[in-house]
């Protein structure tokens, strides 16, 4: 045998001892571990919050018809002015409206003088009764002293009983002229008031945030019709943000919670804001297959917030336009307490030991009991995990708050999150790793 040879045995057999050595070891043949990274438990200021998006709205919008039908006359605004309670916004044509008035005028007149004949036929029958009644006092007393006789006396009391009759008959005519006088009165009233109703004027300091008519436009009056929306008079010195906020959410908005809003019209600023309304009646969305129950939720943007945004010389006192949208951040909770990476806790069924098969005179009807979910998050210690059940509490875009399980300092999985919440378990063994290697990797794959 040359030596060659020899030296290639002897290669192969130190090769052959080498590969048994690390085969008995476990170096080779030995699957490889799971890469995760981790992060600790620990002390962090979480503060739990609602996002909901929505629109802008005055707090104060009056919208503005008229009662009477007609033709804008007059019509001195534009879209956009400010004005002053008071002020004239809009003249209806009152040709109409003034003939009616002109007519219950000389309505009330024609009823003025009815009442003064009326007086007057009163005062004649008045007369007239005291005389006939004289008359029948003389004539009754001959008559019992056998002066008169009975036809003389009975056309005396005849005469007497119509001068009576005709007193209450002149009495009457003076009550029923009198009602007409008062239901003239109100007729004129009433034309006075459809007349003066030709007019608008500004119920409210504001600003014309929408007009949507022009001078020369005939319009419904709201008296037998829902009537013409002329226009809205806005005050923007108060400005609400309306959001819907999902039924799932809507129990942790409370009153006076502190807001943050971003307004897509104005990039790169954040305003603060206050809940000052929570609807009560539910807005649901979409067909019957999706349904999505929503409610609103009112949300007043803080005047300091916005000032360095108010141009000195405008009279306009808010930089937002009815209408503009926002996103609103509601603070609903908020606290300093030990917290993991919200990734890092996961849910796992309870498993429950196996009795053996069910017995063959088991009630099967009986519902069964659904397994029960529990929260849990694995800890690292010595390359090896341990499965730890916790209780979590509030909780931000990022960490989720531990009410108990865990004391603090303790090494948390972190990641890979389909790792955590399917295939980790309980006593396994895994390669620790920095994060952004973790995913360099996965990213490689």
């Amino acid at each position: 045998m040359g030596k060659t040879t020899k030296y290639i045995l002897i290669g192969l057999g130190a090769l052959i001892v080498l590969l048994i050595i690390a085969k008995v070891t476990g170096l080779i043949g030995k699957p490889a571990l799971t890469q995760v990274a981790t992060e600790k438990a620990e002390t962090r200021e979480i503060n739990e919050t609602v996002s909901a998006s929505g629109k802008i709205k005055p707090h104060v919008e009056v919208k503005i018809s008229p009662e009477v039908s007609g033709e804008v006359v007059e019509l001195p605004i534009k879209e956009g002015d400010v004005v002053k309670k008071g002020q004239l916004l809009c003249k209806i044509r009152p040709d109409i409206l003034k003939s009616g008035y002109d007519r219950a005028i000389a309505s009330y007149n024609t009823q003025k003088a009815s009442v003064g004949n009326s007086s007057q036929m009163l005062k004649q029958a008045e007369a007239t009764y005291a005389n006939q009644a004289g008359i029948y006092k003389r004539s009754k007393e001959l008559y019992d002293k056998k002066v008169l006789t009975v036809s003389e006396f009975e056309n005396a009391k005849a005469a007497y009983e119509g001068a009576k009759a005709s007193l209450e008959a002149a009495k009457q005519n003076v009550v029923g002229s009198q009602y007409g006088l008062a239901q003239s009165q109100a007729s004129v009233k009433e034309a006075q008031d459809n007349l003066a109703k030709t007019t608008i004027y500004s119920p409210v300091d504001g600003v014309v945030s929408k007009l949507s008519v022009e001078k020369g436009e005939r319009v419904l009056g709201t008296q037998q019709f829902a009537g013409t929306e002329i226009m809205t008079i806005s005050d923007l010195s108060k400005m609400d943000v309306n959001v819907d906020v999902n039924e799932n959410d809507i129990n942790r908005i409370s009153l006076g919670d502190s807001s943050k809003i971003e307004v897509d019209a104005f990039l790169g600023k954040k305003f603060t804001g206050v809940v000052t309304e929570i609807g009560s009646s539910a807005n649901v969305v979409g067909t019957s297959a999706d349904q999505v129950t929503n409610f609103t939720v009112k949300v007043r943007i803080n005047a300091d917030s916005y000032a360095a945004l108010l141009k000195k010389t405008a009279d306009n006192p808010s930089p937002f336009r009815p209408g503009l949208t926002a996103t609103v951040d509601i603070s609903t909770n908020s606290a300093k307490a030990l917290s993991v990476p919200i990734q890092s806790v996961t849910t796992r069924e309870e498993k429950k030991e196996n009795n053996g098969p069910p017995k063959a005179d088991e009630d099967k009807s009986k519902p069964q009991i659904s397994p029960v979910a529990k929260e849990y998050v694995f800890v690292l210690n010595a390359g090896k995990l341990k499965q730890v059940q916790v209780t979590t509490g509030i909780q931000n875009d990022s960490y989720i708050q531990i009410l108990s399980g865990l004391k603090g300092g303790e090494e948390v999985v972190s990641a890979p999150y389909s790792a955590i919440s399917k295939t980790l378990s309980d006593g396994q063994a895994v390669q620790k790793v920095d994060k952004s290697k973790l995913f360099n990797a996965d990213n490689t794959k």
